[in-house]
């Protein structure tokens, strides 16, 4: 699997400063609204071709991977919350370094990014299923033709 850190090896969590944790943390939120917008893009994209699907098969298939963009979007957006009250936090820690417990912070920062990462994965998954089902539709309609 792919890991979505964008954090250098290491300590780097328990050893940058408020800052720099504050930069990283801003990442990950426009990492997360690209996502949210690609979320959007892959409801369109089922939307669009729902219609044209021939079998029952096809349509349970289309049916699923909905159902599982309906779940990651609802996860992006409680990330993308979390990760909006993580900021604010990093902001009062910046004013006042002893507003929080440092470490236990530091560890809450460390488990948002675990979380962002398996939410990356699932995301990625999820894309790569809708893309294959619906080149699968646009074949059976002869509107494309498989490229290698």
């Amino acid at each position: 699997m792919v890991h979505f850190r964008s954090r250098p090896k290491g300590n780097y969590i328990h050893e940058a400063d408020w800052q720099q944790l504050y930069l990283l943390t801003e990442q990950w939120k426009n990492d997360l609204l690209f996502y949210q917008e690609d979320l959007k893009f892959l409801h369109n994209l089922i939307d669009t071709y729902f219609m044209y699907i021939p079998n029952r098969e096809d349509i349970d298939r289309f049916e699923e991977i909905e159902e599982g963009i309906m779940k990651i979007d609802t996860q992006c957006a409680d990330l993308l919350k979390r990760t909006d009250k993580h900021l604010s936090h990093l902001g009062n820690l910046i004013d006042d370094a002893f507003i929080y417990d440092s470490h236990r912070f530091r560890s809450e920062h460390e488990g948002l990014e675990d979380e962002i990462d398996r939410f990356v994965a699932n995301f990625r998954k999820h894309r790569k299923s809708t893309f294959a089902v619906t080149e699968k539709v646009l074949k059976k309609q002869g509107t494309v033709e498989r490229t290698k």
